[in-house]
């Protein structure tokens, strides 16, 4: 009786087990974990909590959890060592910014008045990367996919295999063509959608603080340094100087002040309303 009792408590575990791995859960789900035509593949990729590479959009972790998965290839003729990571992103109302964010690490820093990378095409796959290669990017749906390698002299062959492999295992969904990223309009366009993303993320952390008040000071300095930035942008792209605005958040942040914040965040909610179809003075 015991042996039995046993082995239907084993079965029931395994059966869970094997529910918990559904499609889209396990890392050969998201990575090739064999070897691509010459690359071979680490036999250590690694899967854990996270945004990837948008972990700097100072955002995915409030809401909600995100999944990336990485591994690595290493070409013993070329030595040419691609990463992979692909993140898995959860859907939530964050995610409305994943192209966005993704374009932000091809564009022109600090200013991020044009975009700097080029959208190549391949295999009928649109992708984010440099004319010289090193950084590939895509998204297909709310799945990231990033590849860089090294190549400080910029004379090492890309390793097309790899990044062929990846876009017929995950295909991109992007629609964007190179002349649209390259122009005007598709430059002021990403710089007003920037500034509505910097109050987005205030009251992202607004909400966030609801819950957590004993991070207060650390959190009121998020929320103003997202301020900051839109000052910044606001001052450079129409002319409205932020010297007085910030001025205003350093004494509220000293002071603790969260409703003096929270009155600017309004106000220039209603400034960016009023003004979000107007021309911006885009170099």
């Amino acid at each position: 009786m015991l042996r039995r009792t046993v082995i239907i408590i084993g079965a029931l575990i395994l059966i869970c087990l094997l529910g918990s791995q559904s499609v889209g859960q396990t890392i050969a789900d998201y990575l090739i974990v064999g070897d691509i035509n010459g690359f071979i593949a680490s036999k250590n990729p690694t899967s854990g909590e996270g945004p990837g590479m948008l972990a700097g959009a100072d955002h995915f972790y409030l809401d909600h959890k995100d999944r990336t998965y990485r591994i690595s290839y290493f070409n013993l003729t070329t030595k040419v060592g691609p990463v992979i990571q692909v993140t898995q992103h959860a859907g939530a109302d964050s995610d409305r910014w994943l192209l966005h964010e993704v374009e932000d690490a091809y564009r022109r820093n600090p200013e991020q008045d044009y975009f700097k990378g080029t959208i190549r095409e391949i295999n009928g796959n649109k992708i984010f990367s440099y004319q010289l290669g090193t950084h590939y990017s895509w998204l297909s749906d709310n799945i990231v996919v990033d590849i860089k390698y090294t190549d400080l002299q910029k004379v090492k062959p890309e390793p097309l295999e790899v990044i062929q492999a990846y876009l017929q295992k995950i295909p991109s969904t992007i629609t964007l063509i190179d002349t649209e990223a390259k122009s005007r309009s598709h430059n002021e366009q990403w710089i007003k959608d920037e500034m509505e993303r910097r109050l987005w993320l205030c009251d992202k952390w607004f909400v966030r603080l609801e819950s957590d008040r004993s991070k207060l000071p650390s959190i009121l300095k998020t929320i103003a340094d997202h301020m900051v930035v839109f000052l910044d942008y606001r001052e450079k792209y129409y002319g409205i100087s932020g010297k007085d605005d910030k001025l205003a958040l350093m004494g509220y942040l000293s002071a603790k002040n969260e409703a003096g914040i929270k009155s600017k965040l309004t106000e220039y909610k209603i400034w960016r309303n009023v003004n979000k179809s107007k021309s911006i003075n885009l170099p």
